[in-house]
């Protein structure tokens, strides 16, 4: 008897594991996977071409989530994008350069030629995608207009954003600088202070957080955004859409004219990413293609 219940239930355990391999994937090297639900799965969907190319390029907010809106697009060109997020502006540059990342797309060219001269790199834009409007921004003021004497100002600390946000608040009647110097000022080129504003340069990455601590900050778009505000309804003034400070994809002169910088550059450039920056972000960013 107990010969016989062994026997049976050694044959149920054989069928049992029949059963199991007949309901695995084999992957072609004699093991096998458990089955996958590929509803809803972009990347099994569309699988990507054998010769694809794999691209790192780095970027900020909102820059990130464009590079991601395009992603299942260049995949199909035989283009896979891996998006690597920064918080800063040196890095992006400094590790393509080192060729870390293959491009990265963040800056305007002022930045960058600034950042080239300082850092002995020769980084090139491949191509302009849109400009984001610099803004002021505040928790004690609803308006330009109640800006006191005195009051206590941050503006960036890096050379062409500091200048970019000093040109705006002299065009806001607010300071007035040496005559020509433009986006190169500093404080040291203002002439004419008649409210007395304390400006104070603080890292650009830090200005939202320290809107409790002045009474009103110019702060890049990006960085606003990042922080929950509005640049169209928020701000207290912010640069027109005239603004020549255009965001740029940069790439090196070694990969600068590659097919799959190329690709990419078109799709940062096509009628679909048109589309999504002027629904998503209502003028916050204005596309220059």
């Amino acid at each position: 008897m107990k010969k016989w219940t062994l026997s049976f239930l050694t044959l149920a355990l054989v069928l049992v594991l029949a059963a199991c391999g007949s309901n695995a994937k084999n992957n072609g090297n004699g093991a096998s996977e458990a089955p996958q639900n590929n509803a809803g799965n972009a990347d099994q969907a569309a699988p990507a071409p054998e010769d694809s190319v794999k691209l790192v390029v780095g970027a900020t907010v909102p820059h990130a989530d464009i590079l991601k809106f395009i992603a299942p697009q260049l995949k199909e060109e035989g283009v896979l994008l891996e998006v690597k997020e920064f918080t800063d502006y040196v890095q992006p540059n400094i590790q393509v350069f080192e060729k870390q990342l293959d491009a990265n797309y963040f800056q305007h060219q002022p930045y960058l030629d600034d950042q080239n001269e300082k850092n002995k790199m020769d980084l090139l834009s491949v191509v302009g995608v849109h400009v984001e409007p610099f803004g002021a921004y505040s928790k004690k003021y609803t308006s330009a207009d109640e800006i006191a004497d005195g009051a206590k100002v941050a503006i960036p600390n890096d050379a062409t954003n500091g200048g970019r946000a000093l040109l705006l608040l002299e065009k806001q009647g607010l300071i007035k600088l040496k005559e020509g110097v433009g986006i190169a000022a500093t404080k040291a080129d203002i002439i004419e202070n008649p409210k007395n504003l304390d400006i104070k340069e603080l890292d650009a990455a830090m200005l939202p957080r320290q809107l409790d601590e002045v009474d009103f900050a110019l702060i890049n778009t990006n960085y606003a955004i990042e922080a929950g505000l509005n640049p169209i309804n928020d701000s207290l003034f912010i640069e027109d859409k005239e603004s020549p400070y255009t965001n740029l994809l940069v790439a090196r002169p070694d990969n600068k004219d590659s097919d799959a910088i190329q690709k990419l550059a078109k799709a940062l450039t096509s009628d679909e990413v048109r589309k999504f920056i002027e629904e998503t972000y209502e003028g916050a960013l204005v596309p220059v293609f």
